[in-house]
């Protein structure tokens, strides 16, 4: 069987591939952690933001869009925080010259205590069958116990380190659990040193009087300094939020993963603005509302996870991720932070602008406070491949390779198939298809045995193959194929859309949120 590894490095070739994604440049061997999305790549990536979109701005009266600039004015970035902090803590391994986050380290060296746990737990279950009690063994086990306090004694010292901050104490943890460089396999490491991760321009005609200006590392910060604007116009009231799709830039040091950690990515963020003492409970409500979203995908609810933050940023009053179990273990796929009223006072405070909001309910103006939910497309993107991507051994011995994207969220939602390239086939099949491209993403493909095109549309993740032979030219009918379970179906022409419509509705999932 292959390893998780083995099957991370054959999907990333399966992107390139069938043209999900691309190095970015690659005819100049590409740029380090940028990438482009091919033209599948494109298509799911669209259909993640419509679902996102549509399920903040259709299923919730009081959520509206913006669209902010890349481009902000500088002193925005200075009342956020990010000049002065917005830093990673690096380290060097002196024999490999490879930096590394230093937080990262620690964090793989507790899933390494997690994964030890998780085999002597599947070895015990297997050598004890259907009696196999696994509350009772990891509570029991002096293994398992020993491993367990270690990671626990570990987590605490790492989460005390970040919220001090305390550099030297995070070197030490990674001296004092002997984490090696994984490139020279060593110890030899340096000092941490903190890095700011904003790629800066200039704007200006001269360089006397240009201005520095960032690229923004966020596009939260568009929101809140379109509070006012968005509150006014649209006569909103509180409780309300602001929801934005766009592009960001950190300049990452140790950008790794594939598409898991870039430099220039997409997030999909909403800032939902809620009176001061009422942001628990709306911190929890989105909580389980992001979480609905997600596993309403059917990849798995057993891939997700929450994992609270043992360090809140400074601005916060509570804070959780929405982790997916990669094929390099759980990973950050969505936050939701509990921001208190951090922005607009300090926006209120750097621009000399009033910032609040009149509630006539309470008869007092306030600032107030943010529950925000932000999430990478990239990542998403990543996830979702991720539990589609499979590897299947079928009954004449070949093995296919299928996406098993939710249907909604397929790049290709259908192909039309002639079985031969003459009789009228090819004709009747594109007649299908002009009926059915206005409303679905079609692929007509008449090149090679149907058995090949099968394979290539099961490659990208097509739901649904129509296959049109001789006697559909007669009795009006085709042949559907169904991607998951390879069955097939006759089915006459016109009730074609009607089969296929229900699992390729948004509307249909946007309702089993």
């Amino acid at each position: 069987m292959a390893s998780q590894e083995e099957i991370f490095k054959k999907l990333v070739s399966h992107c390139k591939e069938y043209g999900f994604v691309f190095p970015s440049s690659d005819i100049y061997d590409g740029l380090g952690a940028v990438y482009d999305y091919g033209q599948n790549g494109v298509e799911l990536k669209n259909n993640i933001k419509k679902y996102w979109w549509d399920s903040m701005t259709l299923l919730n009266e009081n959520v509206v869009g913006i669209d902010s600039a890349v481009f902000m004015h500088p002193t925005v970035w200075k009342a956020s925080g990010h000049v002065d902090a917005f830093n990673d803590p690096l380290i060097d391994n002196k024999d490999s010259k490879k930096r590394y986050r230093a937080d990262v380290l620690i964090e793989e060296q507790i899933a390494k205590y997690e994964d030890k746990i998780n085999r002597e737990t599947e070895k015990a279950a297997k050598r004890f069958g259907d009696a196999f009690d696994e509350q009772k063994f990891r509570e029991t086990n002096p293994r398992v116990q020993e491993t367990e306090a270690k990671k626990a004694a570990l987590h605490a010292r790492f989460a005390k380190a970040l919220n001090d901050e305390n550099l030297e104490e995070l070197r030490q943890i990674i001296i004092d659990e002997e984490i090696v460089c994984p490139v020279s396999g060593t110890r030899n490491w340096t000092e941490i040193r903190r890095f700011n991760l904003m790629f800066s321009t200039e704007m200006g005609s001269t360089a006397d009087g240009a201005t520095k200006i960032y690229l923004r590392p966020e596009t939260a910060q568009g929101i809140f300094v379109n509070f006012l604007n968005v509150q006014k116009s649209g006569r909103m009231k509180i409780p309300f939020g602001i929801a934005q799709i766009g592009k960001a830039f950190r300049n990452e040091i140790v950008a790794r993963q594939f598409i898991f950690r870039m430099r220039e990515f997409e997030q999909m963020e909403m800032q939902f603005f809620v009176r001061p003492g009422e942001e628990a409970a709306w911190f929890e409500k989105w909580k389980q509302t992001r979480m609905r979203w997600h596993k309403a995908l059917g990849l798995g609810d057993k891939k997700y996870r929450f994992h609270d933050h043992d360090k809140l940023a400074h601005y916060a009053n509570a804070a959780t991720d929405i982790e997916f179990e990669m094929p390099f273990g759980f990973k950050e796929v969505e936050g939701i932070h509990s921001r208190t009223d951090f922005d607009l006072s300090s926006h209120e405070k750097f621009s000399g602008k009033k910032i609040q909001f009149f509630d006539p309910e309470l008869n007092r103006s306030y600032v107030p406070y943010v529950i925000e939910t932000s999430i990478g497309v990239d990542r998403m993107f990543l996830s979702v491949l991720t539990g589609a991507y499979s590897e299947e051994k079928l009954e004449d011995g070949e093995t296919r390779t299928v996406l098993k994207i939710p249907p909604a969220l397929a790049p290709v939602k259908l192909a039309v198939l002639p079985l031969v390239k003459k009789d009228g086939l090819p004709e009747k099949a594109r007649e299908i298809m002009d009926n059915l491209k206005f409303e679905y993403h079609c692929q007509y493909d008449e090149k090679d045995s149907i058995g090949k095109r099968y394979r290539r549309q099961d490659a990208i993740g097509t739901p649904y193959c129509v296959t049109v032979d001789h006697d559909g030219l007669v009795d009006n009918q085709v042949t559907i194929r169904y991607r998951d379970t390879m069955q097939q179906e006759r089915v006459p022409i016109v009730r074609l859309e009607q089969v296929i419509a229900e699992k390729l509705s948004m509307k249909n999932l946007l309702k089993t949120i």
